[in-house]
Order: C-alpha cells, then sequence, then structure tokens
C-alpha cells in the first residue's frame, strides 16, 4: 500500500493506494482540517490508527517549499520533516513533495471529465505544461516533455512580485506594499488575495460595500462571500472585484506559460477554479492571457483546462510514491 496525503492551509487529506505500476488506485481516504492539529505527525498518526495497513512508501504534497525533506508552511504553523514523518508513522520510504508538484504529477491521472475547457489551442500541442492553482494561497508548477513523459518540477512562483498593467494596478501595489511589505502574485490570486483586492476597492473609492456585507462576514469567509456575490451578480464591487481577480488569473498564467514555454498547456488548479469557471471561460480570460505582446499568437495556440477533480494532488502525491518505488 502506498500512503499519500494532499496537506494544504484548510485541509489536509490522506489515502491508502493500490499500485500498479504508475497507475494508482484509491482504497480509503479521509479528510482533516489542518489548523485543528498542531502537527502533521498528529495528523498522520491518527489516520494510520483508523485504518491499519502494510505501507509500504509514503509521499506527502504540502503548500509550501520544500528543501531537503523539510518544508516550513507559510499558511500553517507547522514545520514538517519527511525523516521525523517516516519516523512517527513507522513507515520506511517517506518522501515530502510541493503541493503543486503533487498537482503536476496527479494530471496524468484524470480524464476528459476532470477538466472544463477554457482554450482549446492548438490541435497537435506538444511540450511543456504548467499548473497554477488559487487557493488558500496561490502555487505554480511546470511540467518538463523530455519527448516521451512529462517531468513534474516545483516552483515558488507564487511569491513572484505582482507585475500592474495600467494606473489602477499601479495603485494597488501601492496600497499592498502598505499592508503587508512586499506585493507578491499570491496576494491578489488567491483565497486571501481575491478580499485584499476587494478591500483595495472599497478603501480607495472605487466602490461601496453592500450594507449586508459586514454582518455576513461576521460569519462567513469574506473571500467567499466575494465570489460568491461577485458569481451572482449580487454586489456590483464583488463583482468588480471578482474580474479583476479573474484577469489577474489569466495574467499571470500566461506569465507562468512564458517561463517554462508550456507549449503542451496550462492547467488551472486549486478550489477556486471550478467554482468561478463561467467568469474564467468568458473572454476576459484569454484577452489578459494572451496581452503579452509579440508573444500573444504563440500564447493563443496553448491549451488552456480547469482542473475540475479535487483529489488531483493526492493522487499525484500517490503516483510520486509509485514512480519512485518504480525506480528503486
Amino acid at each position: 500500500m502506498i500512503l499519500a496525503g494532499d496537506i494544504g492551509g484548510t485541509n489536509a487529506r490522506l489515502a491508502l493506494f493500490e499500485a500498479n505500476g504508475a497507475n494508482v488506485r484509491e482504497a480509503v481516504g479521509e479528510t482533516f482540517p489542518s489548523r485543528q492539529h498542531k502537527t502533521l505527525e498528529e495528523i498522520v498518526a491518527l489516520f494510520v490508527q483508523r485504518h491499519p495497513a502494510t505501507i509500504e512508501s509514503a509521499c506527502f504534497g504540502i503548500a509550501g517549499p520544500v528543501r531537503d525533506g523539510r518544508s516550513e508552511t507559510p499558511n500553517l504553523a507547522w514545520v514538517v520533516d519527511a525523516r521525523e514523518l517516516a519516523k512517527a508513522a513507522g513507515i520506511a520510504k517517506m518522501r515530502l513533495i510541493n503541493d503543486l508538484e503533487a498537482n503536476a504529477f496527479g494530471v496524468a491521472t484524470l480524464a476528459h471529465k476532470d477538466f472544463s475547457i477554457i482554450n482549446a489551442g492548438a490541435s497537435n500541442a506538444i511540450g511543456n505544461q504548467a499548473v497554477i492553482s488559487a487557493g488558500t494561497g496561490l502555487g505554480e508548477a511546470g511540467l518538463y516533455f523530455d519527448g516521451k513523459h512529462h517531468r513534474a518540477f516545483a516552483s515558488e512562483g507564487g511569491h513572484c512580485d505582482f507585475a500592474p498593467r495600467d494606473d489602477v494596478e499601479d495603485a494597488l501595489v501601492a496600497w499592498l506594499r502598505k499592508q503587508f511589505g512586499h506585493a507578491s502574485w499570491e496576494r491578489v490570486l488567491s483565497g486571501p488575495g481575491l478580499y485584499n483586492i476587494y478591500q483595495f476597492l472599497r478603501d480607495t473609492g472605487r466602490g461601496t460595500e453592500a450594507p449586508w456585507f459586514a454582518e455576513e462576514s461576521k460569519h462567513t469567509d469574506p473571500s467567499v462571500l466575494v465570489s460568491r456575490a461577485g458569481m451572482e451578480n449580487r454586489c456590483q464591487l464583488c463583482v468588480d472585484a471578482l474580474d479583476l481577480f479573474v484577469s489577474f488569473y489569466a495574467a499571470e498564467a500566461g506569465n507562468l506559460a512564458l517561463k517554462v514555454m508550456a507549449l503542451g498547456g496550462i492547467f488551472l488548479g486549486g478550489g477556486i477554479a471550478p467554482k468561478i469557471a463561467p467568469k474564467l471561460q468568458q473572454p476576459t480570460f484569454m484577452k489578459s492571457f494572451c496581452a503579452k505582446g509579440r508573444m500573444s499568437a504563440m500564447l493563443e495556440a496553448i491549451p488552456v483546462r480547469i482542473i475540475l477533480n479535487d483529489l488531483t494532488a493526492l493522487q499525484g502525491a500517490a503516483r510520486c510514491a509509485a514512480l519512485d518505488a518504480g525506480r528503486a
């Protein structure tokens, strides 16, 4: 059996998988609220106790940079070490990878039904690919094509400098710097980032907050409120914030496509994209995606898809462990 995990700032998903070569099939899984536990070791111990099995290897995708099998998660007060985790769980082979690297590994496990098409792209599109996922944070990863296989690799591109494109976005950068010191893409392209955009528009007189918003935000995540009200056209400020968010999603997806020459496709993962898919499929997205001057024609030919399967990273972590076993 393989133990796999998709460890995010909101939820930690664990599952046992059966492997046949690089193909994996989930046997049993469970989801834990991340912030209700002090450590990942605590979650793993609880899962193993509830679902006893002979575990040959394990792989966890975690929302944060991984160096030498160790990660200090930016959106959780955790330090995760693969060696300590293996020892605590009694597992000989343990690998820790970035959660977007796990998403990239997971792309190969998906079927046609697991995607929603934003841009069909060229019929003969082949080459590197990339995954960009807005959720609790912003994750980015690449898939290098060696002529036969796609090989996943991690990045921390979500923490790169946010690049404004007009006067309004210049003002947004100044607002973000006052709030956070550094204006990164994650500050505008994530759940909290959506609310940052909303607050900027409100605080700088570019929109008026609806009377119901402050009251409802006492009981509901304000980012969720902005997204929901924007999709329902319930509040003009929310609509404007969501439209700007979609434009940013497209712009950074286009940046990522250029940086890794992702001629084989761009995949939008994370929890937000499927919820706002109708917005992403409007012309605004591809207009912003392709707005790269002399590179526009190349970007128009790149397939762009939304990943609908929320188990992609979990399946990817399992596939990574299976591939490692095959190389041993």
